[in-house]
């Protein structure tokens, strides 16, 4: 077995062969389990009989909502019973202290937790829960790594809800290899799976993964559970987004942003406007994008910084923007705009530890560019919305209108669109619109001469060769 990706073959090689894995490691020979396991009590003799789907009623499997808003959207709505959810996120980014507080959530609604740990110890948790200001009641430790024997203290108390943390340090009799390993995350997952779908009791795992998501344990989950949710942070940054991944119960680009505090992870009910509070006006090379996640847009301030190289080749930093889009970016504006990118180091940051993924983006990267590589700082009360082509032109992005009164609600005035996005604006509400073509003219319309300005609309792509950009 591939120790990585779980790759199972009949002999002995020294390579993984699966495309998706890709590892020199060579494969380590395991035992088969010889199945001589005993059946658990909980487990019915037999499967259950046909049942036609219109006699089944959803009325049963209600969903319990939380008081955390931010926690319900990402959830689809509240935890569906009998479901299996995979927390996966990086070793320290606050998974411990969100699965306490879904704890702390359901006891104090007069609902049974058992907490199944196998990293701390009972006076670590509850260091912890005295921390988050929380006594514990109706909360139950389980100090087990043995699965099986787990199941059986799950299945003394019946609580309504069982956390697991984390699903590493879980091992089974029935799989030979080491806990943590691919082979045993399998079948203490499966374990734990069938546990919750005969029981009807939603179970909440916690995985550990590390940056850019090799680790193979949570991955041999994710086509298991019913939901996977993803705890992203920075360590200079407070905020943490929690990303739904996989959700077969609700929508799958939904975001919750939380705050690391004293007291724990507290909601940010209103996240655009937390962004905005921080932001300092005056300052070069800072674009306001308003990017849609799930079903509510962020306002996000892009930051670019343009430096001399003296280096032999330049060098980009990307943070929170896709590394390869901001070459692409450069590359346009230096070719088709006439900015004289080629010598500069470029850095481009999202603030406040987020990540901007859909090309919305892209008009605002290049306006923060333009701002610092003249010195200029851009409009305080602007908005840029587009989506840029090779070509240097401006291509519409999906629901304009909302991102438009996002950006209305915070009190901005003026919003550079495309302008193939004209016919998608039926309500503007109380903000100017600017229609470009091209990124000639958006970059125009920001660092132009102000309003009072020529109208960007006289360019044409035509005008992209010969009319050079002055800034002056």
């Amino acid at each position: 077995m591939c120790r990585e990706c779980g790759y199972e073959s009949t002999r002995w090689l020294g390579f993984c062969p699966a495309p998706s894995c890709g590892s020199s490691l060579p494969l380590q020979e395991i035992e088969v389990a010889s199945g001589t396991s005993s059946r658990p009590s909980w487990l019915p003799s037999s499967g259950e009989p046909p049942q036609e789907l219109s006699r089944l009623s959803p009325e049963d499997r209600r969903r319990i909502e939380l008081p955390s808003e931010e926690f319900n959207r990402v959830l689809g709505g509240g935890i569906v019973p009998g479901s299996v959810a995979l927390l996966a996120g990086e070793p320290g980014v606050g998974k411990s202290t969100l699965l306490l507080q879904l704890a702390r959530y359901l006891s104090e609604s007069g609902r049974q937790v058992a907490y199944l740990s196998g990293e701390e110890s009972p006076h670590q948790i509850k260091l912890r829960s005295e921390r988050l200001g929380f006594a514990g009641d109706r909360v139950f430790l389980i100090t087990e790594t043995d699965v099986d024997a787990a199941l059986l203290r799950l299945e003394e108390c019946q609580p309504f809800l069982a956390i697991v943390d984390s699903i590493q340090t879980l091992y089974t009799q029935d799989a030979p290899s080491g806990p943590g390993s691919v082979a045993q995350v399998r079948e203490c997952g499966l374990k734990l799976l069938q546990w919750a779908k005969h029981r009807n009791v939603p179970v909440f795992l916690a995985g550990h993964m590390t940056k850019d998501g090799s680790l193979a344990g949570p991955r041999v989950l994710e086509h298991m559970v019913d939901l996977v949710m993803y705890l992203e942070g920075q360590d200079i940054s407070s905020y943490r987004v929690l990303r739904s991944g996989k959700n077969r119960f609700g929508s799958t680009t939904e975001i919750g942003v939380f705050e690391m505090t004293g007291q724990g992870l507290v909601e940010v009910p209103d996240p655009s406007r937390a962004l905005l509070a921080q932001r300092y006006e005056l300052g070069v090379g800072a674009a306001l994008v308003p990017a849609l996640e799930g079903s509510r847009p962020l306002m996000m301030e892009i930051q670019a910084l343009t430096s001399p190289a003296f280096a032999p080749v330049p060098r980009r930093v990307a943070n929170g923007v896709d590394y390869n889009r901001l070459l692409m970016l450069a590359a346009v504006a230096s070719r088709r705009s006439g900015l004289e990118l080629a010598g500069q180091d470029i850095i481009v940051n999202v603030a406040g530890g987020f990540r901007v993924n859909e090309p919305a983006a892209d008009l605002g990267v290049i306006l923060a560019l333009a701002s610092s590589l003249y010195n200029q700082p851009l409009d305080p009360q602007l908005v840029a919305i587009g989506e840029v082509g090779l070509s240097g032109e401006l291509r519409t992005v999906p629901q304009v209108e909302r991102r438009v009164v996002e950006s209305a609600r915070l009190g901005l005035s003026r919003c550079i669109l495309p302008e193939t996005a004209r016919g998608d604006l039926r309500n503007i509400p109380e903000i100017e619109p600017v229609f470009v073509k091209t990124v000639r003219q958006a970059l125009r319309a920001a660092l132009g001469s102000g309003r009072s300005g020529p109208n960007p609309e006289e360019y044409s792509f035509k005008d992209m060769e010969t009319d050079e950009l002055d800034l002056s």
